[in-house]
């Protein structure tokens, strides 16, 4: 599959005011498409993968802040258990895929085994190698389906993972962020550039193929994933048409219980 060479220069800052403007416009789209989805039952499954600290929880954060919980979820896998690591190795992640009318984001996936697992020596070489052969056909298996696969990498320089994993250091509330695993990763920098054109060079073909994300710049990553999600699920609008309340019945001989018998939290602020 042949790639946009990456425009040269260091893109132009974008403002808060523009972002805020541009993500608010993209997000009532957002709710077009999963209006669209819902009604046609369509099974759309979004893979986002790339290195620590890329941005993909972010962005996976602004898809979903719109959208409804019940028709939109994000599948995020722990560390697989002792049964789980004796299945086959997609057994754990098919009964997350959607139903009819519903979408899954999978914040990291079945690419585990190509990374993290590949890397940290938690697999066989003779799994991974399977791996590799496997899973452009479980893929094609599942577009045969009739599930629609859309996968992202996000990909962060060195310079800019380092400046977001000391951030994550210093801010209280994002120091759970760092796992043991975020922190190896920089003493593997280069194993997983090698292994992710490895995974690349196996698993992006034409029936389904990789987008990257250029994710130095977390505003930019986020705008320009999620205006190319809603160019890839041709969609119209179905957005319902707005309805007025109805008046409220009388409560005719109903008296609320008193006020001073309900336990309130305490007003502290």
């Amino acid at each position: 599959m042949e790639r946009e060479e990456k425009p040269a220069g260091k893109p132009k800052k974008i403002s808060k005011k523009f972002y805020n403007s541009e993500l608010n416009r993209l997000q009532i789209e957002l709710v077009k498409l999963q209006e669209w989805i819902k009604t046609q039952g369509l099974r759309v499954v979004v893979i986002f993968e790339g290195r620590d600290a890329a941005g993909k929880g972010g962005t996976i954060k602004r898809i979903t802040q719109v959208l409804n919980p019940r028709i939109c979820r994000v599948v995020a896998l722990g560390t697989p258990t002792e049964r789980e690591k004796t299945q086959w190795y997609f057994q754990r992640y098919v009964p997350h895929l959607p139903a009819g009318g519903e979408i899954a984001l999978f914040d990291r996936s079945w690419y585990n085994r190509a990374g993290v697992e590949k890397v940290m020596g938690f697999c066989t070489n003779d799994e991974y190698w399977e791996f590799l052969r496997s899973c452009p056909n479980f893929e094609r298996m599942l577009i045969r389906s009739g599930i629609v696969l859309i996968k992202y990498w996000f990909s962060v320089s060195e310079e800019e993972q380092e400046k977001r994993f000391r951030a994550r250091m210093a801010d209280p509330t994002k120091r759970w962020k760092l796992s043991p695993m975020d922190l190896k990763s920089r003493e593997f920098y280069v194993d997983y550039s090698k292994a992710k054109d490895e995974m690349f060079a196996y698993t992006d073909t034409k029936v389904s193929p990789w987008y990257m994300v250029d994710a130095d710049n977390k505003r930019r990553a986020r705008l320009n994933c999620i205006h190319h999600l809603l160019s890839v699920i041709p969609y119209e609008d179905l957005t319902p048409d707005a309805v007025e309340l109805p008046p409220r019945k009388d409560s005719k001989g109903y008296v609320r219980p008193p006020i001073e018998e309900m336990t309130y939290v305490p007003e502290v602020y």
